[in-house]
């Protein structure tokens, strides 16, 4: 078996020369910069609304960051913004000192609205 950089065992299976990729390279779908509100509410385990900022999109999803640390991956919300509006469910969450940053994927896209329509 191979030994990593520290001497220890490495799997076989993960030793590898090839680069390590970053996320913005992982990702399948180009990204777009948003701007703007984002209008969000959630049904279940009880309904709340709240606003927070979109910070990019793709066509099947969105990035914004909020202030409701009660919203969970999984949660399925009703979302509006700048370049649609629809349901989206929340893919993972990030709690920074003062807000929260969530991944919503888009279940169903209610409306474009017209802002590089395209790319939804």
């Amino acid at each position: 078996m191979a030994s990593n950089r520290h001497g220890k065992a490495a799997h076989p299976e993960f030793h590898s020369d090839a680069p390590v990729l970053t996320v913005e390279e992982r990702r399948s779908e180009e990204r777009f910069d948003g701007e703007g509100e984002v209008r969000l509410s959630l049904e279940e385990p009880v309904h709340q609304e709240f606003t927070g900022t979109l910070m990019d999109y793709s066509k099947s999803g969105f990035r914004a960051t909020h202030y409701c640390a009660d919203l969970r991956a999984g949660h399925v919300v009703h979302f509006q913004h700048t370049v649609s509006s629809g349901t989206a469910r929340v893919m993972w969450n990030r709690v920074l000192a003062d807000q929260v940053e969530s991944g919503f994927l888009v279940v169903s896209d209610g409306k474009s609205k017209g802002k590089r329509s395209d790319a939804l």
